[in-house]
């Protein structure tokens, strides 16, 4: 059982993610506005946050950029949106996963399902630690360092570059890449894949638009590259 708080000012949707989480056995809080939601934050450790974008007082990108500078708890951002643009703006504030209103209770469970199982350390292929030139990744700790220095990346941002380096030289599409991450198949929107890569590539690339590691294949995919 999680405790996951969700942050939306709709009644309807309240009920939906309600029904849906508490049958799952998980204990939700719920907070109304985003300066109800910053102080239930700071009272209580969530397992996980459901973030609506549009909240009275404090919104949910704001929001989202606070939690995450200080915590790492899976962050799923709700938005009635559905543009690249605005999820972009809500992964650079360090949200894990965007579900686009309105959802499907069914989809809602798979997602949060996988962002708990992947937000805890499950099997011993974690505990390795990957040392190349320039760049460490730490699969125990969750942890990338460029040049030595400690860089700041999220849970999702994490999994896949641990996936892709984990495998290097193998050329993965979007859908797999999605798959692998989110542990779904066919749900959400392999674009998002897109915007990790660039992310990831702006955060352990000293020439993002030449990147070193983190080649695009294309036509295909992407890849690590070790040498």
């Amino acid at each position: 059982m999680a405790k996951i708080l969700l942050v939306d000012d709709e009644y309807s949707i309240k009920k939906v993610v309600e029904q849906t989480l508490v049958r799952d056995g998980h204990d939700l809080e719920y907070a109304a506005d985003g300066l109800e939601a910053q102080k239930k934050f700071e009272q209580t450790k969530f397992d996980l946050v459901i973030l609506d974008v549009m909240l009275p007082g404090i919104d949910g990108f704001e929001l989202c950029r606070r939690w995450r500078e200080v915590s790492r708890m899976p962050i799923l951002i709700l938005s009635a949106k559905n543009d690249i643009v605005d999820k972009t703006v809500g992964f650079n504030q360090g949200a894990d996963d965007y579900l686009t209103k309105p959802f499907s209770p069914v989809e809602l469970a798979l997602r949060v399902k996988a962002l708990l199982r992947r937000s805890q350390p499950a099997d011993s292929e974690q505990k390795y630690c990957i040392s190349l030139p320039g760049l460490e990744i730490n699969g125990l700790e969750h942890t990338v360092k460029v040049n030595g220095k400690p860089v700041d990346i999220t849970p999702k941002e994490f999994d896949m570059l641990w996936f892709l380096a984990r495998h290097p030289g193998q050329v993965f599409t979007r859908q797999q890449l999605f798959e692998q991450v989110w542990q779904e198949e066919a749900v959400g929107d392999v674009n998002t894949v897109t915007v990790f890569i660039r992310k990831l590539r702006e955060k352990i690339e000293q020439d993002p638009s030449k990147p070193r590691y983190l080649k695009t294949v294309w036509g295909l995919g992407y890849k690590f590259a070790k040498d």
